[in-house]
């Protein structure tokens, strides 16, 4: 949805990237809230969440020794240890948007998968469901980053609407609320999805599906520049800055149109007329 061509370079070439101290850091802090419940309710303070940040650092260190890369550069350790503290004040601000000693997650990090009747297999990971004894299901998402603006906030749901058409066909049951915390602003953003909305996502991922597979078969791949690609580790090998991808892997049929995952997946939503862009992601 974002480029069809960066689409192609991470599932089809399979390229490597660079880690990102961003990422790295978000992914971090989501390992200390998951960890954090571990703990009985009363020990669950922001203390005790900061000091849960070097130990699954040096655990994600262990997963992951490519990360050392990161601060290859640091000798002193001092921007790795800057880093460090920016992941802690993230945690922090955390207790000012929830309160976990009055939460009890029904699960953490949750993987969840179904196939819908086209044959469709979806899947993803959601970082907390929170079930209410009435049994009405809450699915929370962290991100470390910044709320997005009013105008992006569609796109920024998108995730979130897709965790919950996977509940509702895996389970039967339409979340009653999505909940995305931005600690890196401090903001809450909530949606009470309905079934029309899920359909709609359905809709969407059918005709993105079969857009990529058209796309898989004819190796037309275009790229989509956006502010984004100031951050893609692949721009040496996109035409839009002068590079050459590499060899096509698979072997290619002729069409009689090139294909775009996004725009098949634009005219697939009656909701949008038939004329809209996709959600960014």
């Amino acid at each position: 949805m974002q480029c069809p061509l960066l689409y192609r370079f991470r599932v089809i070439d399979k390229l490597p990237e660079k880690p990102s101290e961003a990422a790295t850091r978000g992914t971090l802090v989501h390992a200390v809230l998951e960890r954090l419940f571990d703990d009985p309710a009363t020990e669950r303070t922001a203390g005790r969440a900061r000091a849960l940040v070097p130990g699954q650092w040096n655990r994600l260190l262990e997963s992951k020794p490519q990360l050392t890369e990161l601060f290859a550069e640091d000798p002193e350790g001092e921007r790795l240890a800057r880093w460090l503290v920016e992941a802690e004040e993230l945690v922090e601000r955390w207790f000012t948007l929830e309160d976990p000693t009055r939460l009890e997650p029904a699960e953490r990090e949750l993987f969840v998968e179904t196939e819908l009747e086209s044959g469709l297999r979806l899947r993803g990971i959601i970082d907390r469901v929170d079930v209410a004894p009435s049994g009405e299901v809450r699915i929370v998402d962290y991100k470390t980053g910044k709320a997005p603006r009013p105008e992006y906030a569609e796109g920024a749901l998108f995730q979130m609407k897709f965790y919950a058409l996977v509940i509702w066909r895996w389970k039967g049951v339409v979340p009653r609320r999505l909940q995305l915390v931005y600690l890196g602003s401090g903001d809450v953003v909530t949606y009470d999805p309905v079934e029309a909305d899920l359909e709609r996502v359905e809709r969407k991922l059918l005709a993105l599906w079969d857009a990529i597979k058209e796309a898989t078969e004819t190796g037309n791949w275009r790229p989509r520049p956006t502010k984004l690609c100031g951050w893609c580790d692949h721009r040496a090998v996109c035409p839009e800055f002068g590079g050459t991808p590499p060899v096509y892997p698979l072997s290619v049929a002729l069409t009689v149109r090139p294909a775009d995952p996004a725009d098949a997946a634009d005219a697939a939503d009656p909701a949008e007329g038939g004329q809209g862009r996709m959600d960014p992601v």
